[in-house]
């Protein structure tokens, strides 16, 4: 897929995603709500994501011979859908920023917030139906088993995220079944939307879902580490947030697998206070994963992460995948 075809979608997409959300005539209050979360109207322009859910599908649907007509519906309906599970997390995280600015529920309330991420949610799903007119009933209903499944794995993995935060200890297996639902699920499910916006047939969709699944836990991997060491200015939220409320990340998890040490002690500590952290609690905790190369062991997992999606052998998406990881 040539880059300008891939900017040209993208495009289309920009165009097409408000759209679909003003087709749906909510009340004033609620549109309000919507139009600030993504910086359309007198809210814009605002800073937005990297629209990987939405690309990821294209790549594979041009890939595989799709036209453009066929898949923007689709890809307007997971970026919704993604976008409203950003407005759940952010309550149920009690985040504070996103993008740079106040999120959805720090501006109108946790009641409307919630209220307007499950009005997302329906767009998400009638924007999908939507696209019967080019894929045909058959194809359009495999479309919205596939998303309403990748919803409700969200869900699971959502659920175990809150639940580890009161848990002394999270074993390895356990987090990475948290990260397979909360984040590798919406881009397995991105990846095999593509795959039936070309008709492919169920062998070629599930390869393509299995493709987007392993870039999802690398992707949460790399999420993790930005939550811990990334900069502000870059990814528009509180520095080290996860750390002060105790979240159960790759390098926490990591960290506490390792042999007893004085650093390990005082991740072990901290997070079996029961309680979020003082900022003073942080810097220690970030200081004894430096000590224990915690970062390291991260870039190591996205690596062979990585090294698993290069041998699906199409080197176009391989580099799509390795580029949106660094």
């Amino acid at each position: 897929m040539s880059a300008t075809t891939l900017e040209q979608a993208l495009a289309a997409f920009e165009r097409r995603l408000p759209e679909r959300i003003g087709e749906h005539h909510s009340c004033a209050l609620l549109r309000e709500a919507i139009d600030y979360h993504f910086g359309f109207g007198e809210f814009g322009p605002a800073r937005r994501g990297k629209r990987l859910r939405p690309q990821m599908l294209f790549r594979f649907a041009f890939q595989l011979g799709a036209d453009l007509k066929r898949t923007l519906d689709a890809a307007v309906a997971i970026e919704i859908l993604h976008n409203y599970s950003l407005v759940h997390d952010d309550i149920e995280d009690r985040d504070e920023l996103r993008h740079g600015r106040p999120t959805l529920w720090a501006r109108y309330g946790i009641p409307q917030a919630i209220n307007a991420g499950d009005a997302m949610c329906a767009i998400s799903f009638l924007s999908l139906a939507r696209s019967e007119k080019d894929l045909g009933a058959a194809r359009a209903l495999y479309a919205v088993r596939v998303l309403h499944e990748a919803h409700r794995e969200m869900c699971d993995g959502q659920a175990l995220d809150l639940a580890f935060e009161s848990r002394p200890s999270v074993a390895f297996d356990e987090y990475l079944e948290m990260i397979a639902g909360k984040t590798s699920a919406l881009f397995g499910a991105a990846s095999a939307l593509g795959a039936i916006c070309a008709d492919a047939d169920a062998t070629t969709v599930e390869r393509a879902r299995s493709f987007g699944r392993e870039y999802g836990m690398a992707f949460q991997i790399r999420d993790d580490i930005l939550g811990i060491w990334g900069d502000e200015a870059e990814t528009g939220k509180r520095v080290a947030g996860d750390l002060a409320r105790r979240k159960w990340s790759f390098p926490i998890v990591w960290a506490l697998s390792q042999p007893a040490s004085p650093a390990r002690s005082t991740v072990a500590t901290m997070y079996a206070s029961g309680r979020s952290l003082d900022r003073d609690e942080v810097e220690a905790v970030r200081n004894a994963l430096d000590e224990l190369a915690a970062r390291p062991a991260c870039e190591h997992a996205i690596a062979q992460r990585l090294d698993t999606l290069r041998r699906f052998g199409d080197n176009d998406l391989y580099r799509f995948a390795a580029d949106s990881l660094r």
